[in-house]
């Protein structure tokens, strides 16, 4: 355990259980709408756990500022797809 600690393995497996997540879920739903709302939801934390990544590699501040920037871009989408589908 103490392994997965140090370092960005902790990331790098938050990272890899949330793509495959997003996978299960775009396959169980079929491509479904829903699916891919549920998929698409995952990815503003996608971006925040790449941006720890980078931070933790002491990464140049403008990686972790694009994925910063990806986090944000991708909320304020899931926000507006959402509120999209409560106006209709």
């Amino acid at each position: 355990m103490g392994a997965l600690m140090q370092g960005t393995a902790l990331a790098d497996t938050v990272l890899a259980v949330m793509a495959l997540e997003a996978l299960v879920v775009l396959v169980w739903s079929r491509l479904g709408d829903r699916g891919l709302d549920l998929a698409v939801g995952l990815l503003p934390g996608a971006c925040l756990v790449l941006a720890l990544r980078e931070a933790l590699l002491r990464a140049d501040w403008r990686w972790i500022g694009l994925a910063l920037g990806g986090a944000l871009i991708a909320h304020a989408a899931d926000l507006r797809r959402r509120l999209r589908r409560v106006a209709r």
